[in-house]
């Protein structure tokens, strides 16, 4: 029983240190899928696309990450595979070896339960947040001092795969503006980047985008597919970042107020 309760303690560490890990790059600019991805292949050493393992392991904030999450990954596959071991060897009785089968999908159910979770994503995702804000720099500070990055506004990655909303749509047509992101560059699948791209621009499939805007509004864009669905996502992106903006000018128009009301 011993052995089954490490195996299950181990689980739950590598969800935790996968999470963490995949905040970790998207504070470095990776959005939140690439950064997902590739937390999981370092952790489990199930290795990367030649594009994008380039773009990682040349930064080198991503590649302490990386470097950690495999030392983390190797040492926790091990203790994983001797505690499964350990617990289905020398069984004397099926009573107990049935309950040990019982007690490890229990546990790996509540586990992809929790890690599926849009609450507890969120929730964690707020704790990581602030621990990382806290106790590290991973924050890309010229960015950040050079653009006046703050309340959720960053500079992302968003890799464009085949099925996403943006590809084969330009600039123009998608509209991005409207959703409060800028498209400050892309980076083409042969290696050509375009700097200040045109309107006229078109996204094509494995197009990498540079792009600045909300966290949520840039979360949105990356997991938005094509059809119908995705643009239905779009014009909800476009009222909730008309939204955002009446807020922010709002509360802009009550700080220079108060500033204007503040004797010298």
């Amino acid at each position: 029983m011993v052995a089954i309760l490490s195996l299950i303690v181990v689980m739950a560490i590598s969800f935790l240190v996968t999470r963490i890990a995949t905040i970790a790059l998207m504070h470095t600019g990776l959005s939140q899928e690439v950064a997902r991805f590739q937390a999981r292949s370092a952790l489990t050493g199930a290795g990367f696309t030649t594009t994008e393992s380039e773009r990682l392991v040349n930064h080198p904030v991503r590649r302490r990450i990386l470097m950690l999450l495999m030392l983390i990954g190797n040492a926790g596959i091990i203790t994983a595979a001797s505690s499964l071991i350990l617990a289905f060897v020398n069984q004397d009785s099926s009573d107990h070896l049935w309950l040990k089968i019982a007690l490890l999908i229990t546990a790996m159910t509540i586990l992809w339960a929790l890690a599926t979770s849009r609450w507890v994503d969120q929730y964690l995702s707020r704790l990581i947040n602030l621990a990382l804000k806290r106790y590290t720099s991973l924050e890309v500070r010229d960015f950040a001092s050079l653009l006046g990055l703050s309340s959720d506004y960053r500079i992302v990655e968003i890799l464009v795969s085949q099925n996403d909303w943006l590809a084969g749509k330009t600039l123009l047509t998608s509209r991005l503006s409207e959703e409060g992101i800028l498209v400050l560059g892309i980076q083409r699948k042969n290696g050509n980047f375009l700097g200040t791209p045109s309107k006229e621009t078109c996204v094509e499939p494995e197009d990498t985008l540079i792009t600045y805007g909300h966290l949520e509004a840039l979360k949105s864009l990356d997991e938005r597919r094509y059809g119908n669905q995705g643009n239905v996502e779009h014009i909800k992106a476009v009222a909730q970042q008309k939204q955002r903006k009446k807020e922010e000018e709002k509360q802009d128009k009550v700080a220079q107020k108060n500033n204007s009301d503040t004797p010298e």
